[in-house]
């Protein structure tokens, strides 16, 4: 009898597809009991809550141990989805003082898995963050009246002193990005947004630990599983110390009412920084609770812009305060001696160009031209480096000019431990070839000479350059965070920094800085600092930055000359003369660090300042 063969064909095909199949059958249940965990958290779910233990965030004190930030308690509720069942809406919104619609809202936000990543109907999810101790209380009389639901001690920030709160910054719910970067984080978490609360948030919040508890058949909580044994404590964060003087602080943003700028001081040995204002501020406390958002919001509407960190965001022209970076490089650069003199007719003059100064003594060596701030000697200056000959060319001279500024501190970030610092400018040779053509010379960049025209940076640079010339040639990249529990800060705010300028040149300009107070050489523009500081050995430089006919206040300075315990920048929007308001503030903040407190007259000249009002545009600030 014949062979069918379509018969036998027929069985090797009925034979492989029962083969795919099971083949497809064991593939799915690996993919399902081994690849994804769904059915172990099914199950797990009915036997077990992992319930997190939030660790207490590290503590914040200043240079002195004064406590700065601590946590008090705060409550979340959370909930199981696959546990709420028959929700009586009516009683738990009346219970939580909110609308249906805003219940309804947030269940349907957590279940976004776009909003909501990490979400799953068998693990906690976040309802309510920082309810009060009284808002928890009454939640936690009818909790058992909403199944499904669940209290979560929680910590918030809270603040000894209406002071710092752009150093200090604040903490709020993580966002999406922030999820997104650290698996640290779900959704109800914390974290730093800004200030140190965001530099240094690693060490500050510390590690989550967890509590598995046993459940029976109906949910109900049996205890700890295994007595604990699977329990992890949670590691609370690490506590901070500050360069920071609160002390000081608080003085400068009183002296800051009702005006906009910034103070900046550094130890120079260190590069502590001992204060940091910027104004006008705001109340570290109205970052605190629900109501961050809707206060944070309403910073920023504010036209004066409270919540930019002036002093290490704001970018200004340094004014005269520049000079003393230009007579360092001038000197190095061979370009000056110490007793070089320049004329000065009432300002610099060359052909149809004229640059203004003040009266003074004419001509003058480097040491009163720093004392009297004279703009002719430092156009002379400039003018002179780029029409050298020695450096071929305007642009290769402003090349090595912009290296020495950058050496300086200028022109890029510091590195500081704060977020947010911005670079100022320093400009270089493309910047004048692509203005001018590539036609150009000393004379049509003469306005750099005098930290004007291009020239940018921020109040924290400027400080920075006061130290720097304090320490006669190196600085410390300037931090605001002194010690860090049980570890070492970055090896960059521990490391000196040197410059390109000879340390004996730094000497030269140290010396009239000294001038500036003592007017030994004549005029003195810093004169008021000596007398709100006598018996101190007070250096420093004014400066007058013009800004569409409302001059800017600023000045840098140190004290004492040798073994300096403190450098300073202050920067007044608008305040006139750099002796108006820089040199007045600077001494007052100097007196206030060096002797502990202001003397009773001091005082009452702290005070008057105050309540001084500069016009901004239309408005009184």
């Amino acid at each position: 009898m014949a062979k069918d063969y379509t018969l036998e064909k027929r069985k090797f095909v009925i034979g492989g597809v029962a083969i795919v199949i099971v083949i497809i059958y064991i593939m799915r249940l690996f993919v399902l009991q081994i690849m994804t965990d769904t059915y172990k958290k099914n199950a797990d779910s009915n036997a077990f809550l992992n319930k997190i233990q939030y660790p207490s965030r590290g503590a914040i004190y200043d240079r002195n141990g004064k406590l700065l930030v601590f946590n008090q308690p705060a409550y979340d509720i959370t909930f199981v989805p696959r546990e709420v069942t028959e929700l009586d809406t009516l009683d738990f919104c009346r219970t939580l003082n909110i609308t249906k619609e805003q219940l309804l809202k947030r269940m349907k936000d957590v279940k976004n898995r776009w909003m909501n990543p990490g979400y799953s109907r068998y693990t906690h999810q976040v309802f309510m963050t920082q309810l009060s101790a009284e808002e928890c209380g009454v939640f936690q009389e009818k909790l058992f009246k909403f199944p499904g639901f669940y209290i979560q001690r929680r910590t918030i920030r809270q603040y000894t002193y209406n002071s710092a709160g752009h150093a200090l910054g604040d903490i709020g719910e993580v966002s999406m990005r922030d999820i997104e970067a650290d698996d640290y984080y779900i959704r109800g978490d914390y974290v730093g947004k800004q200030g140190i609360e965001k530099s240094y948030e690693k060490y500050l919040r510390g590690e989550k630990g967890v509590e598995v508890l046993l459940r029976d058949a109906h949910g109900r909580i049996q205890g700890h599983y295994m007595d604990g044994k699977l329990d992890r404590p949670s590691i609370p964060g690490k506590n901070l110390k500050l360069g920071l003087d609160i002390d000081l602080q608080m003085l400068g943003e009183r002296l800051m009412k009702n005006k906009i700028g910034a103070i900046v001081a550094i130890e120079p040995e260190t590069g502590e920084i001992l204060c940091l204002v910027s104004a006008p501020n705001f109340d570290p406390h109205l970052m605190i609770g629900r109501q961050r958002g809707k206060n944070h919001n309403m910073l920023q509407r504010d036209k004066q812009k409270p919540l930019l960190n002036r002093a290490i965001m704001g970018v200004y022209p340094p004014g005269s305060t520049f000079k003393t970076a230009q007579a360092l490089t001038f000197l190095q650069e061979g370009i000056i001696q110490p007793s070089t003199s320049f004329p000065c007719s009432h300002g610099f003059i060359y052909g149809g160009l004229r640059v203004g100064c003040h009266g003074h003594g004419s001509p003058l060596p480097l040491i009163p031209a720093i004392a009297t701030s004279c703009n002719a000697y430092f156009c002379w200056g400039l003018y002179r480096m780029f029409g050298d000959k020695k450096y071929g060319s305007p642009q290769n001279a402003l090349t090595v000019w912009k290296d020495h500024m950058v050496s300086q501190g200028f022109g890029y970030k510091l590195g500081t431990d704060l977020p947010g610092e911005k670079r100022g400018f320093i400009p270089n040779a493309g910047v004048y070839d692509k203005a001018y053509r590539g036609s150009w010379n000393g004379l049509t960049v003469i306005s750099i000479s005098i930290g004007q025209g291009e020239v940018l940076s921020t109040p924290l640079q400027m400080a920075n350059l006061a130290a720097t010339i304090a320490n006669r040639g190196y600085f410390v990249t300037p931090h605001i965070v002194k010690d860090i529990q049980d570890a070492e800060l970055d090896s960059i705010y521990r490391e000196r920094r040197y410059t390109s300028i000879d340390r004996s040149y730094y000497e030269e300009i140290v010396e009239g800085m000294r001038a500036a107070v003592t007017g030994v050489t004549g005029s003195a523009t810093c004169r008021i600092a000596g007398t709100i500081l006598p018996g101190v050995e007070v250096c420093g430089k004014t400066g007058t930055a013009q800004n569409r006919g409302h001059d800017h206040s600023a000045f840098i300075g140190f004290a004492p000359m040798d073994k300096p315990k403190i450098a300073i920048a202050v920067y007044v929007e608008n305040g006139g003369w750099g002796a108006t308001y820089g040199v007045p503030y600077g001494a007052l903040m100097m007196e206030q660090y060096l002797n502990g407190k202001l003397s009773p007259a001091s005082e009452e000249r702290a005070e008057e300042m105050s309540n001084r009002v500069i016009m901004y545009g239309d408005e009184e600030r």
